[in-house]
C-alpha cells in the first residue's frame, strides 16, 4: 500500500519548533509582567505605611526629624512607584509583543497543517482513484474471461 509523505513536513515541523519557542517567551513575559506588578503592589503597599506612619507622627509629641525622615521616605517610595509603573507598562508592551509573535506563528503552523490535510485528502482520492480503476480492470477481465 502507498505511504503518504508530506513534501514540507520538515518545514511544518521547524514551524512548530517556531510555535514552541515563542509559546515560551510568551510565558516569560507573562511571568516579567506579574513580577514587575508583585513589585509595585509592594511599593505601594510600603508606601501606605509610610503614609499611615507620618499621620501618627503629626498626630504624637511632634519629632520634627522623624517626620522629615517619613516625608523623604514617602517621596522615595512615590518616586520608585513611578519607576516601577514604568517597568510595569514596558513589561506590558513586551507581553503584547510576545503575544502577537505568537499569534502569528501558530497561524503559519496552522496554514501548513491546513495543507498538509489538503494533501492528505488528495492523497486518499488518487488511492480511491486508483482502487476503482482496478476493480473496474478486474471486472472486466473477468467479465471477458466469463464471456469466452
Amino acid at each position: 500500500m502507498a505511504v503518504f509523505r508530506y513534501k514540507m513536513q520538515s518545514i511544518l515541523d521547524i514551524k512548530q519548533k517556531l510555535e514552541e519557542q515563542e509559546k515560551i517567551a510568551f510565558g516569560i513575559a507573562a511571568a516579567k509582567l506579574q513580577e514587575e506588578q508583585e513589585l509595585l503592589q509592594k511599593f505601594m503597599v510600603r508606601k501606605a505605611g509610610y503614609d499611615r506612619k507620618a499621620r501618627t507622627l503629626v498626630e504624637g509629641t511632634i519629632d520634627l526629624l522623624e517626620i522629615n525622615a517619613c516625608r523623604r521616605a514617602i517621596e522615595v517610595m512615590k518616586t520608585k512607584i513611578r519607576a516601577q509603573m514604568l517597568e510595569v507598562h514596558k513589561a506590558q508592551r513586551q507581553l503584547e509583543a510576545a503575544r502577537q509573535r505568537l499569534n502569528a506563528v501558530m497561524i503559519e503552523r496552522k496554514t501548513y497543517e491546513k495543507l498538509k490535510e489538503k494533501k492528505f485528502e488528495e492523497f486518499k482520492q488518487e488511492l480511491l482513484q486508483e482502487e476503482k480503476k482496478e476493480i473496474d480492470e478486474l471486472v472486466s477481465y473477468t467479465y471477458h474471461q466469463n464471456e469466452e
